[in-house]
Formats: structure tokens, sequence, C-alpha cells
């Protein structure tokens, strides 16, 4: 299974000065490298997104100037902000938060990915809304694979039939699978989570579905993420530290 950000690398190896965010994305690094060992994977093959949201720009310029390139965002007015005072920076922004209809045309026209697919009518109006003159917008579906009333998401029964119409949308290409599993400090609990979506998500690709994307993992159980398939992590407070503002 490929990096579902295959085509815009990492790039660890650019200077960090000593920075407290270098240290950080080194630290996070590390983990994620180890992790991708124990489970025999290429570390290669897992992107790291780090997730800004609450994050003011002197945070993700900082990370950036120490390599990071992919960000990820949850509350659209905030992104958009950012966007507009990073806009010198190659950044490739993910919008993973809940989606509102009155939401989706901004995120159609400011992102390059959209983590938190869990209705028809919102992938369709992306659809509908993503400018012509964009490469198709990378999507993946968020599963509540732990049926957590407070969580959007998909429901595992109906999800095929929400990947099979989303993958037949003009603008979206369909990538994978997103998931926020019920917190648990039990890591074979964190696992077992874990691996239910990647069933699922082999599940879809037995049923022709050309996915290769898992976006799943966190700060606090990235390492069982990984060892159950994940391609990307999305990484906030061990990249930024504790959020003082809401979350």
């Amino acid at each position: 299974m490929d990096n579902g950000l295959e085509t815009r690398k990492l790039e660890p190896g650019m200077p960090s000065g000593g920075s407290p965010a270098g240290a950080r994305l080194r630290a996070v690094q590390a983990r994620l490298a180890q992790a991708a060992a124990e489970a025999g994977r290429n570390a290669a093959h897992i992107g790291l997104l780090a997730v800004s949201k609450t994050f003011d720009t002197a945070a993700v310029r900082g990370l950036a100037a120490c390599g990071q390139r992919e960000f990820g965002e949850n509350y659209l007015q905030e992104a958009l902000d950012k966007q507009a005072a990073l806009r010198d920076l190659p950044l490739v922004w993910h919008f993973i938060g809940p989606i509102q209809s009155n939401k989706t045309r901004a995120i159609a026209e400011n992102f390059s990915w959209v983590h938190s697919v869990d209705r028809l009518k919102i992938a369709e109006r992306l659809s509908a809304q993503r400018p012509a003159g964009l490469p198709s917008l990378q999507v993946c579906i968020e599963v509540n694979v732990s049926g957590e009333a407070s969580k959007g998401g998909v429901a595992p029964a109906e999800l095929p039939a929400l990947a099979e119409a989303v993958a037949k949308l003009p603008k979206l290409r369909l990538r994978g699978l997103m998931a926020i599993p019920a917190p648990t400090s039990e890591v074979a609990a964190q696992r077992a989570a874990f691996r239910r979506v990647r069933e699922l998500f082999d599940e879809l690709r037995t049923r022709g579905q050309a996915l290769d994307t898992l976006s799943m993992g966190m700060s606090g159980d990235l390492e069982a993420a990984i060892l159950e398939g994940a391609t990307i992590v999305r990484v906030g407070t061990a990249l930024f530290g504790e959020r003082t503002r809401h979350a």
C-alpha cells in the first residue's frame, strides 16, 4: 500500500536550526520510523500530516521551516486566514473537520485534500464546486468506527454504497478512509479499532475500489495505527504542543 501523500513527499532532512519545532518534528518522525520498522513497513510510505488547528501562522511557519509541507485544519475561516498569510510557502492544505453544506464551496476552492466526507450530499457539492482549473480534490470517507453519537462519519454498514457513489463523482478522487476511534490508552483496543478500519478498507478494495489511503492515528496512538496499516497519521499536539483554546 502506498502513501496517500506520495506526490508531495516530506523533506525531513531540511535544516531545523535547533528550534523547538525542529526537535518536535524529529521526535515524531522517529516515532513514525520506529513503528514502521516494528510493522515491517517502509516509513517513506507513511505520510505525516501536521494538524495546525488553533495554532497561529508563526507556529505553522516554524514547522514549515523544518521541512513539513502537509497541514490539516478543522475550522474553515481559521484555515483560510492562515492560507492567505502563508501564501508565500509551498504548503499543501487538508481539510479534516466536520463539513457543513454552506462551507463546501470554500473548501472545494482552497484545499487539496478533504478527509471528512461522510454524506453523499457533501461529496456532490464538493465535486460540483471544485474549480475547473484545479486537479481533482483528493478525498477520504470518514467512518464512525466506534459508533459514537458525538462524532461524524458514516456507519460501516452504509460505507460501501457511499464509497461507490463518491467514486463516480467527476471532480473528486476517492483515496481511502479516515477514522477517529473512541479514545483509549489501551494499545490492544487502539489496534482493534484501527484494524476494523483497515478491514473495511480491504473490503472496498475487493469490490474494485482503487484506494490507497488510510488516514488514522494521532499523537497518542500513531504507533497502533501504523501497526494496523495507516498511510497518513494526523499529528497536532506532539508537533505543536498543548492547545490553549478550542480543540
